[in-house]
C-alpha cells in the first residue's frame, strides 16, 4: 500500500473528475429528475396527510418531512452513480480501462466513490433549494446536516461500489435496488418518526443503519432525532469504514473483475 507521499494523485483526481462528469453531462437525468421525483413525494404526502398529521414532535408536518425526502434522493442516487458507473463498465467490457492505470485499490475505490458521493450532495442541495418556496427550513445544528449528508452519501456510494463489483448484469443491480436500498430506505423513518411504531418495530428499525442516516439528517434541521445523534454518528463512521474494507478487498483481489 502506498503512503501518501507515493499515492498518485494526478490518476485519483482524473478518475474522480471522470466520474463526476459522466453524470453532470446528463444532469438532466441526474439531479433535476431526482429533484422533480421529491417535490413530487412532498406534494402527494402534504395533499395526502397535511391535515390528517399537523405536526410531529411539535414540528409542522412538512418540515418534520423535508429532511426525510431529501436524504432519500441522497442515498439512492449516491448508489446509482457508483453501481451503474461499474456495471456499465462490465457490461460493455471496458472496466479494464479503469483497472489498468496505476492506481492502488484504496485510490479506485476513494475516486469512485468520492464521485458518487458528490452527486448525492449535489442532489440534496438542488432539492433542498426547490423545496424553499414550499417548506420553511431552518437549520438547527449546520454541522449535523453536514456531517449526515457527506457520510450517508458515502454510505450509499460505497454500497454502489460492491454492488456494481458483484453484480454480472444489469438485472442484478436492479435486485439490490428493488430489495435492499429501496425497503430500508422507506422502513427508516423517512416519513414518520420510529416513536410511533411497536416497540418490535422500533428494535428493527434501531438495526437499520439508514434509519440513523435520516433521523440525524433531520435533527440538524429540526432539533428532534429519535436516537443519540453522536450514536449516529458513531454507527455511519463504523459502517462506512467496513464498506470501505470490503470495497478495497473487491478492488485488491480482483473479485468479479478479472477473467
Amino acid at each position: 500500500m502506498q503512503n501518501l507521499e507515493g499515492a498518485n494523485w494526478l490518476g485519483l483526481w482524473t478518475l474522480y473528475v471522470r466520474e463526476v462528469r459522466r453524470f453532470l453531462k446528463v444532469y438532466t437525468q441526474t439531479l433535476l429528475a431526482p429533484m422533480v421525483t421529491t417535490l413530487l413525494f412532498l406534494a402527494i404526502f402534504a395533499l395526502a396527510l397535511g391535515r390528517a398529521v399537523e405536526s410531529i414532535h411539535g414540528v409542522p408536518f412538512l418540515q418534520f418531512l423535508a429532511p426525510g425526502l431529501i436524504m432519500m434522493a441522497m442515498a439512492q442516487n449516491a448508489f446509482a452513480n457508483t453501481s451503474s458507473s461499474i456495471v456499465i463498465s462490465k457490461v460493455q467490457g471496458n472496466i479494464v480501462d479503469t483497472l489498468m492505470p496505476p492506481l492502488t485499490a484504496h485510490e479506485l475505490t476513494f475516486a469512485i466513490a468520492m464521485g458518487g458521493a458528490t452527486r448525492g450532495v449535489l442532489v440534496g442541495m438542488t432539492t433542498a433549494l426547490a423545496m424553499l418556496p414550499f417548506v420553511p427550513v431552518h437549520l438547527h445544528n449546520v454541522a449535523a446536516v453536514l456531517y449526515y449528508a457527506v457520510m450517508a452519501s458515502l454510505m450509499l456510494s460505497l454500497l454502489g461500489v460492491a454492488g456494481g463489483i458483484w453484480s454480472e448484469k444489469f438485472d442484478h443491480i436492479a435486485a439490490v435496488t428493488n430489495f435492499l436500498v429501496t425497503p430500508l430506505s422507506f422502513l427508516s423513518g423517512t416519513f414518520y418518526s420510529v416513536d410511533r411504531l411497536p416497540p418490535a418495530g422500533q428494535a428493527i428499525a434501531h438495526l437499520n443503519p439508514f434509519f440513523y442516516m435520516i433521523d440525524g439528517f433531520r435533527y440538524g434541521f429540526i432539533g428532534h432525532a429519535d436516537a443519540p445523534p453522536l450514536l449516529g454518528v458513531v454507527v455511519l463512521a463504523g459502517v462506512n469504514f467496513g464498506l470501505w474494507l470490503l470495497c478495497y478487498w473487491m478492488f485488491k483481489s480482483g473479485y468479479k473483475l478479472k477473467a
